[in-house]
């Protein structure tokens, strides 16, 4: 750990975050310079093993949550990687790891007495070892094949104890490894959302057919409907919007703002019209195969609530509506 310091009570909340910020910038002007060869040298590495081999990431206590996260992220970003806990390594699970995979060790000391038990037995497979260490000159530093700096001036903690800027260092050069090795893949947005297709992330990022309205759900009249069928495909439809078409075509759209709009307008000769004579004839529309995020972008800028799905050649295939993608 850093060097001990007094506790300082009148420490403001805002300076906790400030001394965290001052470990990242450090820690980025780092991979600017200094480590700058150790840290392509442990992408090259990442990229041969998980062409191959398997990849773990392992630390104990605060580390190893940090491991568990950095984990995570490896794989949601293309990067197959598991977690080790470096106890029960030594009482098993140390069965997974093979020759020529490796093992990503986070320790501030480089001194954890769990990880330095593994040393050994990963040496004699043998495996490839990156260390994220506070100091060079540690146990696990010197034993690994690359060594990257995670070093801080000072924690967040007033009493300098707890892991806080530590962690927070090794938790942004965890997702540094992982969203370089994802950039050098060519992972793009279409395979993050294969990898992510639930909730309202996973909404956001499935395709707009995948989440609009089709068939008896899109709400459609002809262009010569009454006022009052208008209203009653809207209400079935539960969308607050209805399309015009003209033989599969989009012709327009009439929306609730539309109807409000008419009856301020026309009062008690609001449903003497017919849906041609009312409808917007140019509404916002996309296409089936575009991200479900790239709708919500349109909507947001526009501040519409929903969005017609059409073919190249005007033929309504849906609506996708605002609600869709944050409904789970």
């Amino acid at each position: 750990m850093p060097s001990e310091a007094q506790a300082n009570p009148s420490t403001a909340p805002s300076d906790f975050v400030r001394i965290e910020a001052t470990a990242l910038l450090d820690l980025a002007l780092r991979l600017d310079t200094s480590m700058q060869s150790p840290f392509a040298a442990a992408i090259e590495l990442l990229l041969r093993t998980s062409a191959t081999r398997g990849i773990f990431v392992t630390g104990i206590g605060k580390s190893g949550l940090i491991a568990q996260k950095i984990a995570a992220t490896l794989r949601s970003t293309s990067t197959p990687a598991h977690f080790l806990h470096p106890a029960e390594a030594i009482h098993g699970d140390l069965g997974m790891v093979a020759p020529g995979d490796t093992l990503i060790a986070l320790s501030y000391s480089g001194e954890t007495e769990e990880l330095l038990n593994l040393l050994p037995t990963l040496k004699r497979l043998p495996t490839n070892l990156i260390a994220l260490c506070g100091s060079p000159h540690s146990t696990l530093a010197q034993t690994a094949d690359i060594f990257l700096d995670i070093s801080v001036n000072t924690e967040a903690c007033p009493l300098n104890l707890a892991p806080t800027a530590s962690t927070t260092v090794m938790l942004a050069l965890g997702d540094a490894l992982a969203l370089e090795l994802s950039q050098r893949r060519g992972f793009a947005a279409a395979n993050f959302a294969d990898l992510h297709p639930g909730g309202r992330l996973g909404n956001r990022l499935a395709r707009v057919r995948d989440l609009m309205h089709s068939g008896e759900a899109l709400p459609q009249v002809a262009p010569e409907t009454p006022m009052t069928q208008v209203i009653y495909e809207m209400s079935r439809k539960k969308l607050g919007m209805t399309t015009v078409l003209g033989d599969g075509r989009l012709l327009g759209m009439i929306s609730d703002g539309d109807l409000r709009r008419l009856l301020e307008r026309d009062g008690n000769r609001a449903l003497d019209h017919t849906a041609a004579e009312i409808m917007n004839s140019a509404p916002r529309t996309i296409e089936a195969d575009a991200f479900a995020s790239t709708a919500l972008a349109v909507m947001e800028e526009r501040k519409i609530t929903s969005l017609i799905v059409v073919t190249a050649d005007g033929t309504a295939q849906g609506v996708l509506h605002l609600h869709d993608l944050w409904s789970r």
